[in-house]
């Protein structure tokens, strides 16, 4: 018999999990004002919260960080890690940050001005504050098929170059100064953008001498789809595939706790040597000298390593044929969630699940407390209280989609963790018809609330 599937990797350390009871959990979030990221982390069983920062470094990191060089000006392992960002993606200047949203701060920083405005295909969250932070507006234009989640087409997360173009045309050359195309676009529901989109949108961009700015915090992922979802890349490896995608960009931003696999630490880089002067100040001011960037020495090494390690098919593969499984329990239970199962998390669709709870009552945020209630599964809600409310007119944003997003870290759970989660989401979806009221606001930040927002229930 052919022999079946087991992970390239094996398991040398564990934590122990605590298992929580209701009446304890009821209590906890009632404390923490019904918000998810309130909550401590011993008082969860199953955290999904978020794929960033969350996962398990390898034997080859571990190792690397006791060679890490704290030196405060011109240490090895920055010129280590400068030559592992040259091999890959191809980018000949680069500035390290503390994470993404860090980097976002430094290039936003030295390119935006207010009133201008940043296309792209949706914008995660910590993108559009920076740009709405600065009073320029971040137009979406994403595809309208991403927001169908029963629809299943390979690359669903792609820019729609139509809209991209009617933006180019409407608005002076000087008010864009960049376009961003995020790969996998996250808020669409970890969904990746081909490579034929992605040469188009460089094309487009170059046509109006616009830059493009890819953000790439799951770069790695995007290429693992188009090497198994696109004609004429099954033979190419992630690396090859890597490296023609950043041929295409002049900027890059990155969270490298995500497809570098470290707890903390990411980087912008880009092709101009004058934006790099530009961005050097904003670096300095905000978050350390040019070497270090607001990563230790040690961080610096184990990013290099895990960025070589996670453009292997091996680790990518195993990763992603987890994220799977737990879409294929979900078809199973007949629960519906944002189609096909994306790279790094199952998004559920929370309005086809809990279709009595009126959308001023925040449906995926009440999806996401009783996932939790049901068995300390933490997830997080992509939906109307991650979409802020409108800086003009400040009404509540209310997106075509609201999305629980269910972040699986990376080699942190076991097969039988994801059969947990999915038979807490059938539970759920075998009562939803007695869940018909939500919660409403009782405080909020202007910007990026759903950090920090407390809610009360209805």
């Amino acid at each position: 018999m052919e022999l079946p599937y087991s992970e390239p990797y094996k398991i040398k350390v564990t934590e122990a999990i605590r298992t929580s009871t209701r009446a304890e959990r009821e209590t906890w979030i009632r404390e923490a004002k019904y918000n998810l990221f309130k909550v401590r982390s011993e008082q969860v069983t199953i955290d999904l919260l978020t794929d960033s920062g969350t996962g398990s470094m390898s034997d080859r990191q571990w190792a690397a960080m006791m060679t890490g060089d704290e030196s405060y000006a011109g240490a090895s392992s920055y010129f280590r890690l400068k030559q592992v960002i040259e091999n890959i993606f191809g980018m000949p200047y680069f500035l390290p940050t503390h994470q993404g949203r860090a980097a976002e701060n430094v290039i936003f920083s030295a390119l935006l001005k207010e009133g201008d405005i940043v296309p792209g295909n949706s914008h995660f969250d910590t993108t559009k504050g920076h740009i709405e932070f600065r009073r320029c507006s971040a137009p979406d234009c994403t595809i309208d098929a991403a927001a169908d989640t029963q629809l299943e087409i390979p690359f669903k997360g792609e820019m729609d170059l139509n809209k991209l173009e009617k933006i180019f045309k409407e608005n002076p050359r000087e008010k864009i100064p960049c376009t961003v195309l995020t790969i996998t676009n996250n808020t669409a529901g970890g969904q990746p953008v081909s490579m034929k989109n992605i040469r188009e949108t460089a094309e487009l961009c170059r046509r109006y001498r616009i830059p493009l700015l890819i953000d790439s915090a799951r770069f790695a992922e995007n290429a693992y789809f188009i090497k198994t979802r696109e004609a004429g890349y099954a033979d190419k490896t992630i690396k090859e595939i890597v490296r023609e995608i950043y041929q295409y960009a002049d900027i890059m931003t990155i969270s490298a706790k995500k497809d570098g696999v470290v707890n903390m630490g990411g980087f912008v880089a880009m092709r101009s040597e004058e934006l790099m002067r530009q961005a050097m100040q904003f670096s300095i001011m905000c978050e350390g000298y040019l070497t270090y960037g607001g990563m230790s020495g040690r961080d610096l090494d184990a990013l290099a390593v895990g960025l070589d390690e996670n453009t292997e098919f091996e680790q990518l593969d195993a990763r992603i044929r987890q994220v799977k499984l737990l879409g294929d329990l979900l078809d199973e239970y007949g629960i519906p969630y944002q189609r096909p199962a994306g790279g790094h998390a199952i998004f559920l669709d929370a309005k086809k699940i809990l279709t009595h709870v009126p959308k001023e009552q925040f449906i995926a945020q009440t999806l996401a407390v009783e996932l939790y209630l049901e068995a300390g599964v933490r997830g997080v809600e992509i939906g109307s209280i991650l979409a802020d409310r409108d800086p003009v007119t400040h009404e509540n944003r209310y997106p075509k989609l609201e999305l629980l997003r269910l972040a699986i870290p990376r080699r942190v759970y076991t097969d039988n963790h994801i059969r947990v989660i999915a038979a807490a989401c059938r539970n759920i979806f075998e009562r939803r018809e007695q869940i018909t009221s939500g919660y409403r606001i009782t405080f909020e930040t202007p910007i990026l609330r759903h950090f920090t927002v407390e809610l009360e229930k209805i």
